[in-house]
């Protein structure tokens, strides 16, 4: 596949990536190889929920140890803060599109970090949501 650069990463791509099963599936590889793209972005909320997922037994189930170096991967990105802006356009776009709060802190995050694309397998493939186009990388 050939992913497009200047794109917003959602958490189910890190939680993909950071599978440390003995033999990784179709998607880890995958997210780790959109993972390798340049000029890709996350935010603070997205590192809330990798953190979750990653402790999390039925999850990652990761060690103290390896979420450490995961994370310490995804602090290479630009990470985007959450902030009052953020939340209150995140608002909006619920109102128009009736999707969660997460997923329009999502799409508020991207724009507000210049991404005309988010790589999510949790919203609509190919759907545009104020600019922002979502491609579900795992189709």
């Amino acid at each position: 596949m050939r992913f497009m650069p200047n794109a917003f990463v959602d958490t189910n791509v890190l939680v993909y990536a950071a599978d440390e099963s003995p033999s990784p599936g179709r998607k880890t590889r995958i997210a780790r190889e959109l993972l390798r793209q340049r000029d890709l972005h996350l935010s603070v909320q997205v590192l809330n929920e990798f953190i979750a997922n990653a402790r999390h037994a039925s999850k990652l189930g990761l060690s103290a140890e390896q979420e450490q170096d995961w994370v310490g991967r995804w602090l290479l990105f630009p990470v985007a803060a959450l902030t009052v802006e953020t939340f209150l356009a995140a608002q909006l776009i619920h109102a128009r599109f009736q999707l969660s709060h997460w997923d329009s802190l999502i799409l508020a995050s991207a724009r507000e970090t210049g991404c005309s694309l988010v790589y999510s397998e949790d919203l609509n493939h190919g759907q545009e949501f104020n600019g922002v186009k979502v491609v579900n990388p795992f189709l």
